[in-house]
């Protein structure tokens, strides 16, 4: 058996959805460093494992959303891929030490439950702009994903004692759960009910 996360963790997980399936790399890697490789090809991000996407996302420059009264401008973690795979790689241990399972299976899990299946965009029909809903593709939803698990960690670690790896689990079993409290979860019963009141 190879453990090939971490070194801990088997990479050996079924998607169940199967719109996902295609853009959720799960191949065997043994640095997540993709050096940019991908950025130059059209959808090339679905050939990047989905655990450098998620450390990826995490080196974001503060998210701009207000958390009691004051907006999150942090850069602390922009550009530091080893702080964050250091990051990533805590929570993995906290996820399994809270649910008993395979992180990368709670990870996938949170994916699947925080991407929307709808949103709305502007039409414009005779200098009237509408919005209307419509369908989102597979690899938006993924994007969407993480962007909003991210989101939810820099939310949660800021202004707190909470380390960025225990807001990480968190948010990622929550996700995993389907429970609203979890930021991303949140963000996509908002996206899916504005959806629903445009059709």
């Amino acid at each position: 058996m190879s453990y090939d996360i971490f070194g801990k963790w088997n990479a050996n997980v079924t998607v169940e959805d199967p719109g996902l399936r295609v853009y959720i790399n799960l191949n065997s890697k043994l640095v997540f460093h993709n050096q940019g490789r991908h950025v130059l090809r059209a959808f090339g991000k679905a050939n990047v494992h989905i655990v450098e996407r998620l450390i990826n996302t995490l080196m974001r420059g503060g998210t701009g959303e207000k958390v009691g009264g004051r907006v999150i401008r942090d850069r602390g973690g922009t550009g530091k891929k080893t702080k964050m795979y250091n990051i990533a790689k805590k929570a993995f241990d906290i996820i399994h030490e809270k649910t008993k399972k395979n992180p990368l299976e709670v990870l996938i899990k949170a994916l699947e439950n925080a991407a929307p299946r709808e949103e709305t965009t502007r039409v414009k029909y005779g200098g009237v702009i509408n919005h209307i809903a419509v369908d989102v593709s597979p690899a938006r939803r993924v994007d969407f994903a993480l962007r909003n698990i991210g989101k939810g960690v820099a939310i949660r670690s800021f202004d707190n004692k909470k380390s960025a790896a225990q807001a990480l689990a968190e948010e990622i079993i929550l996700a995993s759960n389907n429970d609203p409290t979890s930021h991303a979860i949140a963000r996509k019963v908002e996206v899916e009910r504005v959806a629903h009141s445009s059709r």
